[in-house]
């Protein structure tokens, strides 16, 4: 399933913030939610099988995927030559949501979803409203003209961080250009993409 729930929430049972909002709660309660939260540290040392799942949990909460779609993920880089781990990261940090969210049109990746969904969101001069959308190394997304005037695109541009080393961002334009495909390693996320790998190998 997709996380809709209490964002803040979910964020403290997988231990990363999702949100702007759950950053700043977690600073201040880091451990996860619930009467029983403040002492679960305590408790003996997770399985391995406990291990994987949250790596995967905390995968698709940071990607807003529903397991279906991971698993079809999974198989496509699987199929792929070359190094599993690396080709899953490539393969959802190249889909059109996480592009907005990386360029820091978008304040949460919830929030790209919506953007590219309700069509504000352009692939080479095209409107493209798949958020699943993949771009390959040369594309351009832009913001629409008619969008440009809404202010939450320059405002998350203001707070947010710089954009990775594979993505140009042209701030006055609204514009994002995928220079190449990305090394796992880049991909700005909280994950053991190879205890991801484990679990779905079994």
């Amino acid at each position: 399933m997709k996380y809709n729930g209490p964002k803040v929430r979910v964020s403290r049972a997988l231990g990363i913030p999702l949100t702007p909002k759950a950053a700043r709660i977690m600073e201040s309660k880091s451990y996860p939610p619930g009467q029983h939260g403040p002492h679960q540290r305590r408790r003996r040392r997770p399985s391995g099988y406990k291990v994987q799942l949250l790596e995967k949990q905390r995968l698709k909460a940071q990607f807003n995927i529903h397991e279906r779609q991971m698993r079809n993920y999974f198989k496509k880089a699987s199929a792929k030559r070359g190094n599993t781990a690396d080709n899953l990261a490539q393969l959802l940090e190249t889909r059109l949501d996480a592009m907005v969210f990386r360029a820091g049109f978008a304040r949460s990746i919830y929030a790209a979803r919506q953007y590219v969904g309700h069509g504000h969101v352009q692939v080479n001069g095209s409107v493209v409203d798949i958020p699943s959308a993949q771009a390959c190394p040369g594309d351009v997304l832009s913001i629409r003209e008619k969008s440009k005037r809404v202010a939450c695109f320059r405002d998350s541009l203001m707070l947010a961080s710089n954009a990775p080393d594979y993505l140009s961002v042209d701030k006055d334009a609204l514009t994002a250009r995928l220079e190449r495909l990305p090394v796992r390693e880049e991909v700005p996320i909280i994950c053991d993409f190879s205890k991801v790998i484990e679990f779905y190998s079994r």
